[in-house]
């Protein structure tokens, strides 16, 4: 008897304090699927903090690093992505996992996703500056476009990280 393919990675984008790491976390328990928080897993590898790659060997080593586990993670499936969230601007990132992949961009506003990094703010690199907001801002007109390529699109705004889990584990699904 054949072995049955793997289901397609669900691939989670947005600003950084959308939720992809928390909320992919709680998906992926609920799926019991396999989670990779991609910082979390290029940190292990490097034995570096992502900051510290970043002041250390700057951002293009990081987005290598992206990548490299992107080709790697392309060769299998049925796991929750939680990459960081410039990897959707990193040229031919997204095609290496999609399709089969589905890509859901939890939709923050920079306020809502400023107030929930809280402490971790000081570990972002692309944050540290005098107007965090004003750079998260940045961060979503360079990026919406690409995010907007996302099968699905979830506000997360006014949603708890419960609420977050259990309408991604519905469109996982549907």
């Amino acid at each position: 008897m054949p072995t049955p393919e793997p289901s397609p990675h669900i691939i989670l984008v947005g600003l950084p304090g959308a939720g992809k790491s928390a909320a992919g976390a709680l998906l992926a328990r609920r799926l019991a699927r396999p989670f990779v928080d991609f910082d979390v897993e290029i940190e292990r590898r490097t034995g570096s903090s992502v900051a510290g790659i970043f002041r250390d060997r700057g951002e293009a080593a990081f987005r290598a690093l992206e990548m490299e586990l992107t080709r790697e993670l392309a060769a299998s499936g049925g796991m929750i992505l939680a990459p960081g969230g410039g990897w959707i601007t990193t040229p031919g990132a997204l095609a290496l996992l999609r399709p089969p992949g589905r890509l859901i961009y939890l939709r923050a506003s920079p306020d809502v996703a400023l107030m929930r990094m809280g402490r971790s703010l000081a570990q972002r690199p692309l944050l540290r500056a005098a107007d965090p907001l004003a750079e998260l801002r940045g961060l979503l007109a360079a990026r919406e476009r690409a995010y907007l390529l996302a099968d699905h699109v979830l506000d997360v705004d006014v949603l708890d990280l419960q609420q977050v889990a259990v309408e991604l584990a519905r469109l996982a699904e549907g």
